[in-house]
């Protein structure tokens, strides 16, 4: 059912959880698209599309039910459904990742890391093992992992990218400033951390229409 989304569909309905999640916290029951719009600065016009898409309505001067929105979006986006992981460069970023705990709560299951220093192999991180990079063919084939977080430095990227779809690796997650290059039917999320800051931090004024 995940298929009928698109990329920016997804990514505003993990945003609208993320508030939900903070509701119920809160014991607030009901929401409205008027107060969705105000926290994440999304047209309340868009937000209603989307949640139509889900086949859910809301009641008339109440709004949406958090507890009924909520569990929608994870049925929809199949938090539920376990999805087996791998992280592959175990720097800085990659260790962070490892420790997120928050990756169980939508069905990431981070098995094991890899790295092709020695020095890092056979050490456990949060009860997750780095390996070295070698060991990820016959690991991905046994375990039948298809997924990959990519977080090795800039220059290794395509290299370490070409070793992951040669492993079996379908779909790869990708932090690097890297863009790829792979062949149909491999599929790649860039993750864009130093574009998001930059939205964040530059002055609009500066910004050429």
């Amino acid at each position: 059912m995940i298929d009928r989304f698109s990329n920016k569909v997804i990514s505003r309905l993990t945003l609208y959880h993320c508030v939900l999640v903070d509701y119920i916290e809160q014991g607030i029951n009901f929401v409205s698209s008027t107060k969705l719009s105000k926290l994440l600065n999304i047209d309340d016009s868009q937000i209603r599309k989307d949640i139509k898409l889900l086949d859910y309505k809301g009641k008339c001067k109440v709004g949406y039910s958090v507890k009924d929105l909520k569990e929608i979006i994870e049925k929809r986006l199949t938090f539920s459904k376990n999805k087996d992981v791998f992280i592959v460069g175990a720097g800085n970023l990659g260790l962070a990742l490892a420790k997120n705990d928050n990756f169980d709560y939508y069905g990431f299951n981070i098995l094991a890391l890899f790295d092709s220093n020695d020095l890092k192999t056979g050490i456990s991180i949060d009860e997750k093992q780095i390996f070295h990079i070698s060991k990820l063919p016959d690991l991905a084939q046994r375990l039948g992992v298809k997924i990959a977080i990519l977080t090795v430095p800039h220059s290794q990227a395509q290299k370490a990218a070409n070793f992951l779809i040669d492993s079996g690796i379908k779909y790869i997650w990708n932090f690097t400033q890297c863009i790829l290059d792979v062949p149909e039917g491999i599929h790649v999320w860039n993750e864009n951390l130093i574009g998001h800051f930059l939205q964040l931090t530059i002055d609009d004024t500066q910004i050429e229409s």
